[in-house]
């Protein structure tokens, strides 16, 4: 399928001169567009300055404050840009970065390390530096978990920002989620180039996930890999989820009998990146209120690829 294409093609529009004693430039779209689309036509700044000003809601169409890149303008509409917040700092964070955003729901990137949600006494996690970012941009809105990365796993994550659309994709994310993909560095040279292992996954007592060939009451799991390269201590391995049970790639990885590197708990103790190397590098879904489809994907590690040259 191909990516999701938001934005029209740029439209002529005429710039609506105000006082200049005013804090605000104005403009008047003559067609039909997305928001960000005319900003970046007629305003004299990069899209990182725009999205900082639309996050700091220095943005109004027709008098009201927009934060949504893709609202959609009409012929017509009066935007006024803020001179005074364009300087504003967008989201800045260690842990994650934003890749995308509207008003009802979020995508991130989240470095290893960090939890999604918080869990006893843990503060660092990507949902309370969520709910601080919305807090300072004013958004009136909470982030809610809808699927989870491990603490050391990093990539792609969809947070909803409404327990509406928190509601839709949980219930849900088999159908809207039509393609996830993690990319991972495993102990060993991989023999086979592609395939897949099915079996099903039980925790134990001690929270330990295992597998089983026959059913032994815990959940049905699929995986299918396709190794994108090798070397004769590791090999670098794409995994696909037909179905996203716990700790799935780790395990059936092990199973295979080439765990995930810096694995502590499924692995054999070969660790040469002092991480956990395992990232979910696409995340193709359908949106849970528009039911356009998004696909986004990251780069593969530049550490996971260095073991690899």
């Amino acid at each position: 399928m191909h990516f999701a294409r938001f934005f029209v093609p740029l439209q002529a529009v005429m710039r609506y001169q105000s006082n200049p004693q005013g804090e605000y430039d104005h403009y008047v779209a003559e067609d039909s567009q997305p928001l960000l689309e005319f900003l970046l036509a007629n305003v004299r700044l990069s899209r990182t300055k725009v999205k900082a000003t639309l996050q700091g809601r220095g943005i109004k169409v027709n008098g009201k404050v927009v934060t949504q890149f893709d609202f959609p303008l009409q012929k017509g509409m009066k935007v006024a840009v803020s001179k005074t917040k364009r300087n504003q700092q967008p989201f800045q964070s260690h842990y994650l970065r934003i890749v995308y955003e509207d008003r009802w729901l979020i995508v991130i990137e989240k470095q290893p390390g960090i939890l999604s949600m918080a869990a006893g006494h843990s503060t660092l996690n990507v949902k309370s530096l969520l709910d601080d970012y919305f807090k300072k941009s004013h958004q009136k809105c909470t982030a809610h978990v809808v699927h989870r990365l491990d603490r050391d796993t990093s990539g792609l994550m969809v947070y909803a920002k409404d327990m509406d659309t928190e509601q839709t994709l949980e219930h849900h994310w088999h159908e809207i989620v039509y393609d996830r993909r993690y990319v991972a560095v495993v102990s060993g040279e991989m023999q086979q180039d592609e395939g897949t292992i099915a079996n099903w996954l039980k925790d134990n007592k001690a929270y330990v996930t295992y597998s089983s060939p026959v059913d032994n009451g815990g959940k049905y799991a699929i995986t299918h890999f396709h190794v994108m390269a090798r070397t004769t201590e590791h090999s670098l391995v794409e995994f696909k989820l037909e179905t996203g049970r716990k700790n799935q790639i780790r395990v059936h990885a092990a199973d295979m009998g080439h765990p995930v590197c810096g694995d502590t708990k499924y692995g054999n103790g070969d660790d040469p990146l002092h991480r956990l190397c395992l990232h979910a590098w696409l995340l193709c879904f359908y949106h849970p209120v528009t039911q356009q489809p998004l696909e986004f994907e990251t780069p593969v590690p530049a550490a996971f690829r260095h073991l690899f040259k």
